[in-house]
């Protein structure tokens, strides 16, 4: 299955979202295959960290851009049971790319004014996309949520009614353990702090693999 995680608009967390998912899969014993098509390359960089301080890693980190995403992917994809690709936060030539040949396209949020002003941008990009791929599921998910208040259930009603988007009932949250994970070039699910953070992130995990078909089974 070919994820793409993106959006039009940056600091959401997608590069934490994205590496996190690659880190999930390879435990459970698949071939991963992480994409970085972002322009500031975070993923990649943080794929090149975790091989500086020689963290154990199974799958294959590749960089691409453009229309390279599609074209170099259509080549690989039959070679892993998972492809996870890391779009920045802009509509680029990129990000357009990975769409076309997506199972899913998963739309982290902040919940936060300047974030959810981009909820109708989004939901015309998907229209776009879902014309050329219709197989195409986008999903939108409420991540580096507010501790307190009601920042985020406000966000979610918005979410909620957006044309093209299915809200996924799970809120990942803005947590030290991210970060921490990160700087040692880990995934959430390697460190032994922080089970909130664990948690949101396997619940991320399964309502994304939960009932979804492998690659080899979708048509292309």
């Amino acid at each position: 299955m070919i994820i793409t995680v993106g959006g039009i608009k940056g600091g959401c967390g997608k590069s934490l979202i994205a590496t996190n998912l690659v880190v999930m899969r390879a435990l459970k014993g698949k071939k991963v295959l992480l994409v970085d098509a972002d322009e500031q390359g975070t993923s990649g960089d943080w794929a090149d960290h975790r091989c500086e301080l020689g963290v154990p890693t199974t799958w294959t980190t590749i960089r691409l851009k453009a229309n390279a995403v599609r074209t170099e992917i259509k080549k690989m994809v039959d070679s892993y049971d998972d492809v996870i690709i890391d779009c920045g936060g802009r509509d680029t030539a990129s990000l357009r790319a990975a769409l076309t040949i997506s199972d899913i396209f998963l739309v982290p949020f902040q919940p936060k004014s300047f974030d959810i002003w981009t909820t109708e941008k989004v939901s015309v990009l998907v229209q776009e996309a879902t014309s050329l791929n219709e197989r195409l599921e986008t999903y939108a998910v409420i991540n580096c949520a507010c501790s307190r208040g009601s920042d985020n259930e406000d966000a979610k009603k918005i979410l909620a009614k957006a044309d093209n988007l299915k809200l996924l009932p799970i809120t990942v949250g803005m947590r030290k353990g991210f970060s921490n994970a990160t700087a040692e070039g880990l995934g959430i699910i390697e460190m032994r702090s922080d089970t909130k953070a664990k948690e949101e992130m396997i619940a991320l995990h399964n309502a994304l693999y939960g009932n979804k078909k492998t690659a080899s089974q979708r048509q292309r």
